[in-house]
């Protein structure tokens, strides 16, 4: 039986690292990213920076669903990551990265 769990490689402001994601997850930061005009690697950035523990995998899975809970049923654009004080959510300054699919 395959897992639902897929590993992709990313490239970080240079440094390697991998994130085991669902699809349903990797979809959803996809989606986020292209609402909110930002790359998929520099959405993956900010989230890395942003975290204050466990693994980066866990802090994407907790950011999609974070997001998903906080704009449900409302139909509104989502907040301007700059503008909000949910810490995950906080975006610093785009950080140079790469994001690569093995």
């Amino acid at each position: 039986m395959k897992s639902p769990v897929v590993k992709r490689s990313i490239v970080i402001a240079g440094h390697k690292t991998s994130v085991s994601l669902e699809d349903a997850f990797w979809n959803g930061l996809k989606d986020i990213a292209l609402a909110r005009q930002v790359s998929l690697s520099d959405l993956v950035a900010s989230i890395d920076a942003g975290r204050r523990q466990g693994n980066l995998s866990s802090a994407i899975r907790l950011f999609v669903l974070e997001h998903y809970r906080t704009h449900s049923g409302g139909g509104e654009d989502p907040p301007d990551p700059r503008e909000t004080t949910s810490d995950i959510l906080l975006l610093p300054p785009a950080v140079p990265s790469v994001l690569r699919l093995d």
